[in-house]
């Protein structure tokens, strides 16, 4: 196949210089958020969290940053059916060999190291799909035959993840590989019956594949029962906070329902909930308007991007990033159940941060190099 000359910058310096650098700067805004609220969870320690959370951050964003001026489209296109390949190859491991914690499977053990395959998965799927499209004639997008095999790279892992039991991922992966099919050109007709088969599927998964716990939190979304001190207590907890904060909220430092341990997971489900009640709907509105920034710049990448593998991995970074913040921000209001999605740069713990900030070192990259044209790839 051929491929075409980066026609990107040429020296470091020029690289580091010219990346996108409102997307690094709100990175970088919400990531302090989360530090100062693990401080507050912390109740005014800089020990362990707020610390951890910090650390990790500026490391993780150093080497996203050597990731976006060394490498460019052509890597990620290059990598793309292998990462893919390899992440489904491990989530096949998980269910032969997966250790178990908490009730989940989830991990593979790899010595000393702990991987959780479906977060690679969320990186795999985006890159696979772009490059399935970017390779693919566009009069064939809209037709049922071509559909099958992103259909079937959706299906695969969405499946494999939703028996391990992770409910909250494996709808992630969904959302984010539809969403690149919609870009790609998928046709309204197939939508349409996509959506349909979804809706069979979701009442066969409540009735067949849902595990108890897991129905017990959509009952009580739906209303079906009624469970204030079981199911139903994070949610109740999380709107009283939320109810009490009013338009500036508590104050720093002082919410009551988190500073008393009545909110739990307040440093990773629900830390929106704490934001909120410390700094009111004003508060709250500043974070959901630093993740619009950042999806708007992303999607603008993905615009002037001139490969369609660009535009399209571009876009499923930003379909990814809008699906965390709207489980996270939708969940913890009882808009939907509770499926353990954390709010990604802002909760504690960094398999989030890690594949948001992998994600967006793709977005920097494409950004980087907008101006290849068709380029299919260094290894073929």
């Amino acid at each position: 196949m051929t491929m075409a000359l980066s026609s990107g910058p040429n020296t470091l310096f020029d690289r580091f210089s010219k990346l996108n650098w409102g997307i690094i700067t709100i990175l970088c805004a919400l990531a302090f958020v989360g530090v100062l609220m693990h401080f507050s969870v912390s109740s005014g320690a800089w020990t362990d969290m707020p610390l951890t959370h910090g650390l990790r951050f500026a490391g993780m964003m150093a080497i996203v940053l050597v990731a976006a001026a060394f490498l460019d489209a052509r890597f990620w296109l290059a990598i793309a059916y292998p990462l893919y390949a390899m992440a489904l190859l491990l989530l096949v491991g998980v269910e032969v060999a997966g250790e178990t914690r908490m009730g989940a499977t989830r991990w593979l053990d790899l010595g000393p190291l702990s991987l959780q395959p479906s977060e690679i998965m969320k990186i795999g799927i985006v890159l696979a799909l772009a490059r399935y499209y970017h390779q693919l004639d566009p009069r064939k997008t809209g037709t049922v035959l071509w559909v099958i095999p992103p259909f079937l790279m959706i299906v695969a892992p969405v499946a494999l993840v939703m028996h391990q039991p992770d409910l909250g991922t494996s709808l992630m992966i969904l959302f984010a590989g539809v969403c690149i099919m919609f870009l790609g050109g998928l046709l309204w007709r197939i939508i349409a019956a996509g959506a349909i088969v979804a809706v069979g599927g979701a009442v066969f998964a409540y009735t067949s594949v849902l595990h108890d716990y897991q129905r017990d939190r959509v009952n009580v979304f739906l209303g079906i029962t009624d469970d204030p001190l079981g199911a139903g207590y994070h949610v109740l907890q999380s709107k009283i906070a939320i109810g009490s904060a009013g338009l500036f909220g508590r104050g720093y430092l002082q919410g009551t329902q988190s500073q008393l341990d009545f909110l739990p997971e307040k440093h990773t489900d629900f830390i929106f909930t704490m934001i909120v009640e410390e700094f009111g709907l004003l508060g709250g509105a500043l974070v959901l308007g630093l993740f619009g920034a950042l999806m708007a710049l992303t999607m603008q990448v993905a615009l002037r991007a001139r490969s369609l593998f660009g535009k399209l991995a571009a876009g499923g970074v930003a379909a990814t990033l809008a699906c965390y913040v709207f489980i996270n921000t939708a969940m913890v209001i009882g808009l939907v159940p509770v499926v353990g999605i954390p709010l990604p740069m802002i909760s504690f713990g960094g398999t989030a941060m890690f594949t948001l900030l992998v994600g967006y070192a793709i977005v920097l990259s494409i950004d980087l190099h907008r101006d290849q044209h068709g380029a299919r790839g260094w290894l073929w």
